[in-house]
């Protein structure tokens, strides 16, 4: 006697969510080194600027000239292009990576602080170090100026402080998810 077999019916779990896109691993610490680099660059460049500002502030005419004229040269193109790579390397790396772009809220915070302090960069400080440059060449002439040091003070001090959070942020990852699982709850 033979007995006919009847298929058995398994129920299969969905499978799960996948992103449409990830970095390889190669690719993906190509863009890590160079976000680690462009903000090492951006932070060396905020610690120039700060001698800089803080030397003119206490200088003499011919110093202060001198100061403003040198930043110039890093303050203006050089700074926001280290901030724009480093913008845009972080968001490849929160889109292709494990950590998401808005998954965890130590990745939002440097999110959030990276296009605040790109946007300062491009709409305040480039404008303000062109200004204190012409002053600075003016006064290197000879012509009286009315150098005010202290718009350019409060920039590397903000900029440096955030982005010595950044990376705290970026070594400690607290504060945890911020939704939990699939279901987009948040946290409470």
């Amino acid at each position: 006697m033979t007995t006919q077999r009847t298929p058995a019916v398994t129920a299969t779990a969905p499978a799960p969510a996948r992103r449409p896109w990830r970095l390889g691993g190669r690719t993906r610490k190509a863009v890590l080194v160079t976000h680690i680099l462009s903000a090492g660059a951006w932070f060396g460049m905020d610690v120039v600027m700060a001698v800089l500002v803080f030397t003119a502030a206490g200088g003499d005419d011919e110093t202060r000239a001198l100061s403003y004229r040198a930043l110039e040269l890093f303050a203006g193109w050089p700074l926001a292009i280290a901030s724009l790579l480093c913008l845009a390397s972080g968001v490849l790396l929160g889109l292709g990576g494990k950590y998401g772009l808005v998954r965890y809220w130590w990745v939002a915070v440097k999110l959030v602080l990276n296009v605040l302090l790109s946007t300062l960069v491009l709409v305040l400080l480039r404008p303000g170090v062109q200004e204190a440059a012409e002053q600075g060449r003016l006064l290197g002439t000879g012509t009286q100026v009315q150098l005010q040091p202290g718009d350019l003070l409060y920039p590397p001090i903000v900029s440096t402080t955030l982005l010595l959070v950044a990376f705290v942020l970026s070594v400690y990852k607290p504060w945890g998810r911020l939704t939990r699982g699939r279901t987009g709850r948040t946290r409470a």
